[in-house]
């Protein structure tokens, strides 16, 4: 008997599964009731107790079944309105369609079924019970069951026999079946919470994503008005908020600051760490500070209390727009390069430097180069060179190099635009794990 009514229980527990894996049965875990989708529910689990009833086994007159499981779920899924239009319909056809001499007492218990459940809801104001709660309920209300036909039909010997026959098969079967169906229901709980949270989250990185790219230049030109030199600059983030920025300003009438960099660490902190050190730098510029000065003055103020332990590789430099003459210093940054007018390409001479927030009073130096007309000097991050196809290979160097050679010519906004265009070509579709970022400049 038990098992027969386990088997009947498992297509119960098949239609339910379906039924928790609609859009329809979410708007119910979230609690968005109304008229219709109540009137729907009540007819859902009031035909799952009727089947709770025609599946039952037999047995000297009585059907031992899962009847009262459809309205126990609805009571606790949706309060007791439902509870109780689900156990009606059950009762109803226990009542009118099978009849025998227990009728009573299991019409009874399966519309008390519903209501119970339902006001457990509502005491409970409509938060989940939880499996072990649920499970707990049905073995409590089969017990209230038995008694109930016990206290109606009379303490007949046939019916203390029936009813010690039943009452194992039936406690098991209607128990089994709850525990399942709101093992389901957890499950989709615990999944839309996730789903929340992720919203949650991806919503918050694009308040930090529009954030960062905010307090980013991005008008070109910037400076309409000179004709000494032609820049221009674009950031491609990745998938995840990261940290690179670029930035350019003058800091009196001739001298033209320029920086580029790539924070450590992706996501909100990074973003975060990128507007502190963007500021810095900026704050610290002057004319008569050379860029090694500010680069340890801004590293000194990121170590200071740095427990996150994030760090930021920089490119810092400045350019006397009259002569053409380029002093700069590097803070652990891919070494940017010189595009000669005669079509000589050179990596800059490297600095000694490390990427700033790594180590406190660090002392950095700095270099010059000159700037001929038409010369040109490319910056990056590490974005580009390492940008990656489907199979794992780089973008490289190598390929960088190859196409800078084809560019001498070129307006930097062309430069610019080309290494973007080059890199989705070759990558052909992977998605990028770290920003691709330029800035070019070149020398009128």
């Amino acid at each position: 008997m038990i098992l027969k009514l386990i088997n009947h229980m498992a297509v119960l527990m098949v239609i339910a599964y379906v039924l928790t894996r609609t859009r329809f049965y979410t708007n119910i875990i979230n609690k968005k009731f109304t008229v219709l989708n109540r009137i729907i529910l009540i007819i859902i689990f009031g035909i799952l107790s009727i089947y709770g009833t025609i599946s039952g086994v037999a047995f000297r007159g009585v059907v031992a079944n899962i009847r009262d499981l459809g309205p126990s779920i609805a009571g606790l899924l949706a309060g007791p309105i439902v509870g109780f239009g689900a156990g009606l319909i059950g009762a109803c056809h226990r009542f009118f369609f099978i009849g025998g001499s227990t009728r009573i007492p299991c019409a009874t218990a399966t519309l008390l079924a519903g209501i119970a459940a339902g006001l457990i809801y509502s005491l409970r104001k409509g938060k989940f019970i939880g499996v072990g709660g649920a499970v707990l309920f049905s073995f409590l209300f089969e017990q209230f069951h038995m008694l109930l036909v016990i206290i109606i039909n009379g303490a007949t010997p046939e019916i203390i026999a029936i009813v010690k026959k039943v009452v194992l098969p039936m406690t098991l079967a209607n128990s089994i079946g709850m525990a399942i169906f709101m093992f389901f229901s957890l499950n989709l709980i615990k999944e839309r919470k996730t789903e929340v949270a992720k919203e949650r989250i991806e919503s918050e990185l694009k308040v930090a994503h529009d954030i960062q790219m905010g307090i980013i230049p991005k008008i070109f030109p910037p400076f309409p008005e000179r004709s000494e030199f032609d820049i221009h600059a674009v950031i491609e983030p990745a998938k995840e908020v990261g940290g690179d920025f670029f930035d350019f300003y003058f800091v009196d009438d001739e001298h033209l600051c320029f920086t580029i960099a790539d924070v450590s660490g992706k996501g909100v902190p990074a973003s975060l760490f990128m507007a502190v050190s963007k500021t810095l730098l900026k704050t610290k510029s002057q004319t008569e500070i050379t860029p090694d000065k500010i680069l340890s003055q801004v590293n000194n103020l990121l170590c200071d209390e740095n427990d996150s332990a994030m760090f930021v590789t920089t490119f810092y430099a400045i350019l006397n727009t009259k002569t053409g003459e380029i002093v700069y210093s590097n803070g652990g940054h891919n070494l940017p390069y010189h595009i000669k007018s005669s079509g000589q390409i050179t990596q800059l001479e490297n600095t000694p430097g490390v990427a700033l927030g790594v180590m406190e009073d660090f002392e950095y130096s700095s270099k010059w180069i000159q700037l001929a007309k038409n010369d040109i000097l490319y910056l990056y991050t590490d974005g580009v060179n390492e940008a990656m196809d489907k199979d794992g290979n780089q973008f490289s160097y190598e390929r960088m190099e190859e196409f800078l050679q084809k560019s001498i010519s070129q307006k930097p906004v062309e430069i610019t635009k080309q290494t973007l265009a080059n890199i989705r070509e070759f990558a052909k579709g992977a998605v990028q794990s770290d920003d691709i970022t330029v800035l070019v400049i070149k020398y009128n």
